[in-house]
């Protein structure tokens, strides 16, 4: 199928970004720097401990290593004291270069995080504090009543040259494209002025802006970002599967046609701010019916370290309440360790599903059968198409393709059923799933 007839991207995606499945790390926990009694120094050159999992990331399959914040800062990161310099439990900014130098040999593209709300009460420059007085440094807003964490003045010029240059520096330096932290907090304005002077640079630089409620369109239009967060969709997933109720789904995933009517949003089943996907499940056999959701659906899928081998970790409202779902990760598993593990297959085998069906990136979606328990919906994009089935009922799900509009279809991947030749009827068993490619249509 040629380009032309594939639906259309956002005007400023990068084309690149249609192949880009990403692989995200919170590295001040994956190597162990934060929390530490003994916080490690820059000769550890910590940042390096990286390169060990990369191979791993091309086994999985995916195409890009997304980094959460790896600038100086006092605690968790997100209170930067310098955009410049690389947090000195990580190493220094020699273990950067490695790091993209090796990521980039690999194939790998490599996202990094952008804090430009809010910096640290140790940032230097004092002046481009936000004037008010709603936190606990007198005088200064703070972002959300977090009194170490200083909101930055951004109605100042020099604040929005400071980000730009901090931007350029670091894309300059081979990151691929930036992850904009609380973009929602920063007046889209701000951004309209951001964006298109980092992307007059570098053109083939990808933004996706941090947005959890409101308007997605909206937000991406005004502030000019490649795409933002769905969070929609991440909550539809599990909650519809957890209260048993897939028209929550089907609600969230038409909202999700509308979003790629204009741009392509990050999709994900968790990062480093929410309760792990293998712990939020209340029933841990429908852990696949939610990746397949992930991965036969529009958008840029991210895997979040960690869940494609099921870990667990719960998120808490309290200090130090993120720490569970942001562990030390050691030496990379081996062999039947990591291979032979169930999950790990199963996203090695969507992951591959996906990126050899790249039209899948903006792929709209439309309801065949619709329970509380049972969902039948077509995954299309011009004449491209799959069929996807999931099933999260003690009864089996019977399919009939005829009935759905196909005259056949052969099953690609299921649970408990290797892929098989052309059927026109299949049957889901109870709490499994099939996707299917539909050989012929009326």
């Amino acid at each position: 199928m040629t380009g032309s007839s594939r639906r259309r991207t956002s005007a400023t995606e990068p084309a690149w970004v249609e192949h880009v499945i990403w692989w995200q790390i919170y590295p001040l926990g994956f190597v162990g720097a934060y929390p530490a009694e003994a916080p490690p120094g820059a000769h550890e050159h910590r940042l390096r401990r990286i390169v060990e999992w990369l191979d791993h990331v091309i086994e999985l399959g995916a195409s890009g290593l997304a980094l959460g914040p790896i600038f100086a800062s006092r605690t968790h990161g997100y209170d930067t004291t310098d955009h410049y310099r690389i947090d000195p439990r990580l190493g220094d900014e020699g273990d950067f270069d490695h790091l993209v130098a090796e990521a980039h040999g690999r194939g790998l593209r490599v996202l990094l995080d952008g804090v430009f709300n809010h910096v640290g009460t140790d940032f230097a420059n004092t002046s481009w504090f936000r004037k008010g007085g709603n936190g606990s440094q007198v005088g200064y807003d703070t972002f959300e009543g977090h009194g170490e964490l200083i909101s930055l003045d951004h109605d100042n010029p020099e604040v929005i040259d400071y980000i730009v240059d901090v931007m350029t520096h670091w894309l300059a330096r081979g990151a691929d494209g930036w992850r904009l932290d609380a973009a929602y907090a920063v007046p889209d304005r701000i951004w309209s002025q951001v964006l298109p002077r980092v992307r007059s640079a570098f053109p083939d630089a990808w933004f996706v802006g941090e947005v959890i409620h409101g308007d997605y369109s909206a937000r991406v239009r005004d502030g000019g970002f490649d795409a933002v967060t769905q969070y929609e969709l991440w909550k539809a997933i599990w909650s519809g599967i957890n209260d048993q109720n897939f028209h929550e789904l089907d609600w969230a995933l038409v909202r999700h046609n509308e979003f790629l009517d204009t741009f392509v949003p990050m999709t994900f089943l968790g990062n480093h701010d929410v309760t792990r996907i293998a712990s939020r499940l209340d029933d841990i056999r429908h852990l696949d019916h939610a990746l397949v959701v992930l991965l036969t659906t529009g958008g840029t899928p991210s895997v979040y370290a960690g869940d494609e081998s099921a870990y667990r970790g719960v998120k808490e409202e309290r200090f130090g309440g993120d720490d569970a779902v942001r562990p030390e990760f050691g030496s990379p598993p081996e062999g039947v360790e990591r291979l032979g593990h169930d999950e790990f297959r199963l996203h090695q085998y969507l992951i591959g599903l996906r990126r050899r069906h790249p039209w899948l990136h903006t792929a709209r979606t439309s309801p065949l059968q619709l329970t509380n328990r049972q969902y039948v919906y077509e995954t299309r994009n011009g004449a491209d198409v799959l069929v996807v089935a999931l099933n999260i009922d003690d009864s089996p799900l019977s399919v009939s393709l005829p009935e759905a509009g196909f005259d056949a279809g052969t099953i690609v991947a299921g649970s408990g059923a290797p892929p098989q030749d052309v059927v026109s009827h299949a049957e889901v068993e109870a709490h499994g799933w099939l996707i299917i490619a539909p050989t012929a249509r009326p």
